[in-house]
């Protein structure tokens, strides 16, 4: 049985506001990781939790040091975080998402000189609905490959 065309727009409008809250956290990251913006997008006990890398922020306060630390640090500056591939699964005030990420960024290296990077992973996510509006209960990143790449590599070095 076909579901209501009422029911299909529903979920690819729930689909579309989930990818623009994706797109708003790439936009608090890249805004040399802006730890209010970023917390302000998780439910106040939400998570974000580096898989293999052993962060585990849980609610907001704990959210902002994490990323207000990484800002702090300068070992991340003019990131650009792309989004690819997403399947997002809507069941009602719920839903999950799978992406996958490159990011590229300039960080300081031992003695202080800047050097270019990227990183390539996934996320794996969990979203709900509050008063109308899509949140992150749970971002869960997975970074495979983290490196330097050389200024020679890059044109504009």
């Amino acid at each position: 049985m076909t579901e209501p065309l009422e029911t299909r727009i529903r979920r690819l409008e729930d689909i579309e506001a989930i990818k623009q809250l994706k797109g708003r956290y790439g936009q608090a990251c890249d805004d040399n990781h802006n730890p209010d913006k970023v917390a302000a997008l998780f439910v106040p006990d939400g998570l974000w939790e580096g898989r293999n890398t052993g962060v585990h922020a849980k609610g907001h306060a704990a959210i902002k040091d994490y990323i207000g630390g990484v800002r702090a640090s300068g070992r991340m500056r003019n990131s650009a975080h792309m989004f690819m591939n997403p399947i997002i699964t809507v069941n009602g005030d719920e839903a999950t998402g799978e992406w996958r990420f490159i990011m590229a960024y300039t960080g300081k290296v031992p003695g202080g000189t800047l050097q270019y990077h990227r990183i390539i992973g996934f996320y794996d996510e969990e979203y709900v609905r509050v008063d109308g509006r899509w949140m992150f209960r749970r971002l869960s990143v997975t970074v495979e490959e983290n490196g330097p790449y050389s200024v020679e590599d890059s044109k504009f070095g």
